[in-house]
């Protein structure tokens, strides 16, 4: 499962992927709720259910298509990302993408579009923090086979290119001002460029799988955790001499005997961050001493 806040122009929503189903629930403040899952049936595709919006009782769900014969992996939802400022976007394990359209209140979700360029199960799903350059794309999508695809979104959505996988999984993606960031399975992360899809740089950042990459949009500040139990900070810049990305260590933790599977910063400039990991029960908090 999978949860993700999700910030569009009139609403904030609170999405929620697993193997159960697919809800919308409103929360108090103009908070609203939405989980994405299948229903525990093998072939049938339930109606999707609203209800009102008080703050406690579903608003919307959408279930996941089952295949007839179904394949040995099992059916479920990965990757979530506002984008397009009217869509939530939500990944499968088909490789398909599906795309929301959120209204600016009430329970009038519809799905209005599925990108189907992915061949294997979505690992993940990033917008544009940042501004995009002229001819950059605004969305990027990333698969269990480490290929990226590239969008630019609008009233249809519109593939403006393909980075194909290289052997190892890409886990997690970040976009900032027409930068890709890329957290693989072997610990590395990648810089590309969101327009022409380019390799800008390469800096072999853990040891072991990389489960999270978190991005803050004020500073450019990226933040990835790992099974190797460390969380490392490190700044993203564009010389405005030679137009070169750069990729610089910052700040380093250690959460032993902790393989970490989240991590988050907590305020725009990335002053704070927070994570978790495997048979965990807390939240660790880190900011300035």
């Amino acid at each position: 499962s999978q949860a993700a806040w999700c910030e569009l122009p009139s609403r904030v929503l609170l999405v929620l992927t697993s193997q159960r189903g697919v809800q919308v629930r409103p929360g108090d403040i103009g908070v609203s709720w939405v989980s994405l899952c299948h229903p525990p049936v093998s072939h049938a595709v339930p109606p999707s259910q609203m209800y009102e919006s008080d703050g406690s009782t579903l608003v919307f769900w959408h279930a996941l298509d089952v295949p007839e014969h179904p394949a040995a992996h099992s059916v479920f939802a990965r990757g979530i990302a506002a984008a397009g400022g009217r869509f939530i976007c939500v990944g499968t394990s088909s490789g398909a993408v599906l795309v929301f359209d959120i209204p600016p209140k009430g329970a009038n979700v519809t799905l209005s579009e599925v990108l189907e360029q992915h061949r294997d199960p979505i690992t993940d799903i990033a917008a544009e923090q940042g501004q995009a350059p002229d001819g950059a794309g605004d969305l990027v999508t990333a698969d269990d086979s480490g290929t990226l695809c590239l969008w630019s979104t609008g009233e249809e959505f519109t593939l403006l290119g393909k980075i194909p996988g290289s052997g190892s999984t890409c886990s997690s993606v970040a976009l900032w001002n027409g930068i890709v960031a890329a957290g693989y399975g072997n610990g590395q992360i990648r810089l590309w460029e969101a327009g022409s899809g380019r390799i800008r740089a390469q800096v072999s950042a853990h040891a072991r799988w990389i489960y999270a990459l978190d991005l803050a949009p004020l500073t450019g500040k990226l933040l990835s955790g790992a099974e190797d139990s460390f969380v490392h900070v490190w700044k993203l810049s564009r010389n405005p001499d030679t137009d070169d990305i750069e990729i610089q260590h910052c700040h380093a933790e250690c959460v032993t005997d902790t393989q970490v599977c989240g991590a988050r910063f907590c305020d725009p400039a990335g002053d704070t961050f927070a994570v978790t990991g495997y048979d965990l029960s807390e939240i660790l908090c880190y900011g300035p001493a």
